[in-house]
């Protein structure tokens, strides 16, 4: 980024404002620079017959809300958490399949958007009775494990969990693990320490599922970051157990922000009993273009072109199922949603787990978009210089502002707060400046 320094402030040199202007147009065109409201998982009355109920069971690692309809925020809580929540997906002359139909405005209406019925915070011995429950109506006695990727809050991953268990037809228990995401492209490495901060919950969940004898098989679908999580877990369990159980029969990875190398040897410490795997790739993905530049240039698992070597053997060596979604064209303008916002997709996978999830919905503001679309800068995410960045475009973008002041309290903690108006004034300052 070329700047020049004047009386001790950085400022961009006068070429530098053309080329912020075209950034900001290219990114509009591409992604869209509108948003949907926040915080709505505030229950509305049932009031569309012709919609679908979808009931999950949620376990995170997130802590609470204070803020009606959030329900739980990005931040890192010391034990999970339990819901029992019921998503209402309106009828599908009003709605594309792969497609989350977030409201327009609050309270939603059931009638044209996804809206919350039910979202209640219940005990782990409330969560035990409604897997129980749950398990005895599926047809086969089976769990479908979904974990969410990157940059989502907890809203995101609700919603998009249920748009993936209508449209895929899967009648399994519905069980959502969501990790504490900040929902901002500036918090990557927050984000990435959260996958590893959610390991051991994750695991006692498997544990769990293994040893229930009312499970009879248990499905795992993860995307983007979240796939870490799952094949961490997975393969903490392995070791822990000697092996893994065998009701684990599917797992399958879509866009994958995994090394490659790191792949490998989790593929090997899982031992030879091991799920099937079915890897979803897609060579135009943008988003791990990205993080493959973060990451040292190392390839990530997502998107890697399956028929060249050597991964053509390995994955056959390792009986992984490869699908390659490089030429479909649905998802998300990074290439990175495909496998929930693609009809046939989204219907192979439910597909898959009877025979036997944009992912990212958060509000993103014009500087995340920027910092993710300038590659160079990319190692910056989550850091000083990627809020240097993202800056100037928060004094005029609401979402951008949002996100940005999230990370400057994520990076410089309490002392980086506005002061309350009593500790302001006890630190000398008049009321008329403690108020403004």
């Amino acid at each position: 980024m070329s700047t020049k320094c004047r009386n001790g402030r950085i400022q961009p040199r006068p070429s530098q404002g053309l080329k912020w202007i075209s950034a900001l147009l290219l990114l509009c065109a591409l992604t869209g620079c509108g948003g949907h409201p926040k915080n709505v998982l505030i229950p509305v009355a049932d009031s569309a017959p012709n919609a679908t109920k979808v009931e999950m069971l949620v376990t995170t690692t997130r802590t609470r809300s204070k803020i009606e309809g959030e329900m739980f925020t990005g931040e890192r809580a010391l034990a999970p958490a339990f819901a029992d929540i019921t998503v209402s997906i309106p009828p599908a002359n009003v709605r594309k399949i792969g497609e989350v139909a977030w409201p327009r405005r609050l309270p939603s209406n059931p009638a044209t958007d996804f809206a919350t019925l039910k979202a209640d915070e219940i005990t782990r011995d409330d969560a035990k009775k409604w897997l129980s429950a749950s398990v005895r109506k599926s047809r086969d006695r089976s769990v479908l494990v979904f974990i969410h990727g990157f940059n989502n809050r907890f809203e995101d991953s609700v919603y998009r969990f249920a748009q993936i268990v209508k449209d895929s037809g899967v009648h399994s228990a519905p069980v959502l693990v969501t990790w504490p995401s900040r929902g901002s492209l500036l918090a990557y490495g927050y984000d990435r320490e959260s996958t590893n901060y959610t390991r051991n919950a994750l695991e006692t969940l498997f544990q769990y599922l293994a040893k229930d004898p009312e499970v009879k098989e248990v499905s795992i679908l993860a995307h983007s970051m979240g796939n870490w999580l799952a094949l961490e877990a997975l393969r903490q369990m392995a070791i822990r157990n000697g092996r893994l159980p065998a009701k684990f029969e599917n797992v399958m990875l879509a866009s994958p922000d995994v090394d490659v190398d790191v792949f490998r040897q989790q593929i090997v410490d899982m031992g030879k009993q091991h799920p099937k795997f079915t890897l979803f790739v897609s060579r135009d993905d943008r988003a791990l273009a990205v993080s493959r530049r973060v990451w040292g240039d190392v390839a990530r698992l997502g998107a890697i072109d399956p028929e060249q070597a050597p991964f053509k053997k390995e994955l056959a060596d390792s009986q992984i199922t490869v699908i390659d979604l490089t030429k479909v064209k649905a998802g998300d303008k990074l290439n990175h949603g495909k496998f929930a916002e693609s009809p046939e997709v989204v219907q192979l996978i439910g597909a898959r787990i009877s025979d036997g999830q944009t992912l990212t919905d958060s509000k993103v503001g014009l500087g995340d978009k920027i910092l993710a679309a300038t590659t160079s800068t990319a190692a910056a995410a989550g850091s000083a210089a990627g809020l240097i960045l993202a800056a100037p475009v928060a004094v005029v973008d609401a979402d951008t502002r949002d996100n940005y002041a999230g990370q400057v309290s994520g990076l410089t903690g309490p002392v980086g707060r506005q002061p309350r108006a009593p500790d302001c004034i006890a630190a000398g300052r008049s009321k008329e400046s403690c108020r403004q």
